[in-house]
């Protein structure tokens, strides 16, 4: 028999959000749909932690390690369902999305399906500098995520640019008017080394980045 009542929030210790967090770090697609039908607005529930922290299905799905199976179909069940694709996490220091999470864990193929039914590309709220899924992908070294995000239309920062290495990006931005400033340069230049950007660090340095 199917419930009634619209689920809010549940505890990560309860037997429903155990049996939800287990179908979908599976893939298991005819469970989920099942768990859906029976319990109306699970999509939209909170799996609350024993520190407070909340989680949306979605964000559950796009958890660490990430990678889970039948994204696609599955994103497309949790939408259809009434979850909300750019919900942020509760109660916690960030306010990061399942967007963010697949970018901080290199997952291109829930990236794809995130972004083709509509999350925000640039909705704010990311761990590393209160931004889009970009500076999460850029900021934990996720270069594939990373590159992916762009090819998608990401906005690109001038560290986000020094990261990944495109010279005429960069060069643009050195010649703007007001130009970056010391700071601006030296957090670049130090990207350019996390992302191995040999010639993009070069070119900070010749241009005023502190190598310390």
């Amino acid at each position: 028999m199917a419930m009634t009542m619209e689920c809010r929030t549940l505890r990560s210790d309860e037997p429903l959000a155990i049996e939800l967090t287990t179908a979908l770090k599976r893939g298991e697609v005819v469970q989920i749909k099942q768990l859906l039908a029976a319990t109306p607005g699970l999509a939209r529930c909170v799996v609350e932690n024993p520190k407070g922290v909340g989680r949306s299905p979605l964000h559950v799905f796009a958890d660490w390690p990430g990678h889970n199976p039948n994204a696609a179909a599955i994103v497309e069940m949790l939408i259809a369902a009434g979850a909300d694709l750019d919900a942020h996490a509760i109660g916690t220091w960030h306010l990061e999305t399942p967007l963010h999470w697949a970018a901080s864990n290199d997952d291109i193929e829930l990236i794809d399906a995130l972004l083709d039914a509509g999350a925000d590309i640039e909705c704010t709220g990311s761990s590393i500098d209160g931004g889009a899924p970009l500076s999460s992908a850029v900021g934990y070294g996720q270069w594939a995520a990373a590159r992916r995000l762009v090819e998608r239309g990401a906005r690109t920062l001038l560290w986000h640019e020094a990261a990944l290495g495109p010279m005429p990006a960069i060069t643009r931005r050195l010649g703007a008017d007001p130009p970056p400033n010391g700071d601006e340069l030296s957090g670049a230049f130090w990207n350019a080394c996390h992302g191995e950007q040999l010639a993009a660090a070069e070119y900070l340095t010749a241009h005023g980045a502190s190598l310390n």
